[in-house]
């Protein structure tokens, strides 16, 4: 994969989070900038993302630690372990933001 199709990848990734984002319950807020985007839950607890090019991956800081996730070709999977970003995501929230979203398509 070039750079640029791994920056047009995390820049659509980031963008179908904020609209899944966009429909929640909990008063989620949000700032996506650059590659980045940080969300800040009710609690307090935040859930960064960010765009590492140099080694093509997704980085996702949340309460429970940071994972780096590589694009497959049809997903992000976690490098250690193969879980999907989706997966990870859908724990995250519900962990910190206290709701569930669906995050299985992106």
């Amino acid at each position: 994969m070039t750079e640029s199709e791994f920056m047009s990848r995390v820049d659509a990734t980031l963008e179908q989070i904020e609209e899944i984002l966009d429909d929640a319950e909990s008063d989620l807020d949000y700032e996506s900038q650059g590659g980045m985007m940080t969300v800040k839950c009710e609690n307090g607890s935040q859930i960064i993302f960010t765009r590492q090019p140099p080694v093509k991956q997704l980085w996702v800081a949340t309460r429970n630690g940071g994972f780096h996730f590589d694009h497959d070709g049809e997903q992000w999977l976690r490098d250690t372990d193969k879980a999907p970003l989706a997966d990870v995501l859908q724990a995250a929230f519900l962990e910190q933001a206290g709701e569930s979203f669906d995050f299985s398509d992106i």
